[in-house]
């Protein structure tokens, strides 16, 4: 593995290193952990582990994330598809135990594709407050936008748009910020190829360019006394102590903010990795070790890197507000379909897009001028004098909370006869009615007669 690592990328990691350099070396022989994390904002952990049906270990960087030992295809699972679960490399559940999120709180997930981190911290929100999700390559907002779905995500926004056109609108928007930044991806080199032959250190220093950018565009949406959480999944000091220390220097009015957990390890001292700063104006002397993160292979991740800043003084969140202009026929259909379906109070505020209804996060800030691919929920599609519930309002409801429901063992066959668009026999009262797997409710049909007549979506099925 020494030989087919990058010389110079080995070359500076010696530097780095110094003891601890063979460890590192030999961690590449070690067999690549895999990881799931329980998505709690749709079942339990012990619920999840009573079905799951494969070994887990559970890993330190979140109490929702484990080690997949076993081979297991995602794709195929009831439970995947229900969202109960996001395939996740356990140490990228470590910036979001970092980032702590509060519900009630309004947050942005600047960098946020393909969407694990999001969906981590919606699931820590409780459904309570606003995150909003953006990521700028539009292909990769699409993924991003199917996992927000998948997971049952009901208080989010999704945006693709350059962090500073965000930054133009949402300024002192946020409680706190997620930049889990675009990076030279050292710490892929085991999973993707395309990051171990497009390595070069004129790669990195580019990447610390773009980075820089990013983090000046979050520090402008993030209110006075807010935090900033910035994470990467590369080892180059240039992307990591140097940028922490860039960015301080580029923004006097924030502090850094000590990180207190329990794995991995605290930054390199400021003496080890300064001559990597190179031209950039650097705040060595309030750069703070015990204020960034790093989790190398040994440390039971492939690679991530943490640094946590406190914006100075104390305000509360506020932009300009979304008008919810809701048209009182919209509101009683969508009210009374919603009462149908489900015996909760709805959450959400009804509003015609187009041929839909949605469910609107409260809270939401005006969007004029914002390149938004979605917010809240799909409730239903207009048709004629009526309503058609869509698939996603039922992946953001409570089993529970459903009016009519049947629900499946992972592997019933039944169950797999649905994901496959298929209808099936079931007993209940006719109307539509949820579907869940091991109480997390994976779709809906409509009873009628004693059968199912399957709604679930064609791009989403197993195939036979």
């Amino acid at each position: 593995m020494e030989y087919r690592l990058p010389p110079r990328f080995l070359e500076r990691m010696r530097l780095l290193l110094d003891t601890d350099f063979e460890r590192f070396v030999n961690s590449y022989d070690l067999p690549l952990r895999r990881g799931v994390r329980v998505n709690t904002g749709k079942i339990t952990v012990p619920d999840f582990l009573k079905v799951f049906g494969q070994k887990l270990t559970p890993s330190p960087f979140a109490p929702e994330s484990f080690y997949l030992d076993s081979p297991h295809l995602a794709g195929a699972d009831p439970l995947h598809h229900a969202g109960a679960y996001y395939m996740q490399e356990p140490s990228a559940a470590s910036a979001v135990s970092v980032l702590d999120p509060k519900p009630g709180e309004r947050i942005l997930d600047l960098c946020a594709a393909p969407g694990g981190k999001s969906t981590q911290i919606a699931a820590r929100m409780q459904g309570q407050g606003l995150l909003w999700c953006n990521e700028y390559i539009r292909p990769r907002a699409q993924i991003l936008l199917q996992n927000i779905e998948r997971c049952g995500v009901k208080n989010a926004v999704v945006s693709s748009g350059a962090p500073a056109v965000l930054a133009e609108w949402l300024a002192g928007c946020f409680d706190a910020i997620l930049v889990d930044a675009p990076c030279s991806g050292e710490g892929m080199f085991r999973k993707e190829e395309a990051a171990l032959t497009g390595w070069s250190e004129e790669a990195v220093k580019a990447c610390a360019e773009r980075q820089l950018d990013i983090l000046s565009s979050a520090a402008i949406m993030l209110r006075p006394g807010g935090r900033l959480v910035y994470s990467t999944c590369t080892f180059a000091p240039e992307e990591n102590e140097c940028m922490a220390a860039a960015f301080l220097a580029a923004h006097p009015e924030f502090e850094p903010m000590p990180i207190e957990v329990s794995f991995g390890r605290p930054g390199f001292l400021w003496e080890k990795v300064s001559p990597f700063a190179g031209d950039t104006p650097v705040d060595g002397a309030r750069f703070s070790p015990e204020a960034c993160r790093r989790i190398l292979p040994f440390d039971g991740g492939e690679g991530h890197f943490i640094a946590a800043f406190r914006k100075g003084g104390d305000s509360p969140a506020a932009c300009l507000p979304y008008d919810y202009a809701v048209g009182e026929d919209t509101r009683k259909l969508a009210a009374a379909l919603y009462t149908d379906l489900f015996t909760d109070e709805m959450t959400g505020i009804p509003a015609e897009i187009g041929e839909f209804v949605r469910l609107l996060p409260a809270g939401l800030p005006s969007l004029k001028g914002l390149p938004v691919l979605s917010a809240g929920v799909l409730l239903a599609e207009k048709r004629k004098n009526r309503l058609e519930p869509c698939h996603a309002v039922f992946l953001v409801a409570s089993a529970e909370h459903c009016r009519r429901r049947v629900d499946f063992s992972p592997d019933d066959p039944k169950l797999l006869s649905f994901l496959r668009g298929e209808e099936i026999e079931v007993a209940g009262d006719n109307g539509f009615t949820a579907v869940s797997v091991a109480g997390a409710v994976v779709g809906f049909g409509k009873v009628s007669g004693g059968r199912l007549k399957n709604r679930y979506p064609k791009g989403l099925r197993l195939r036979s």
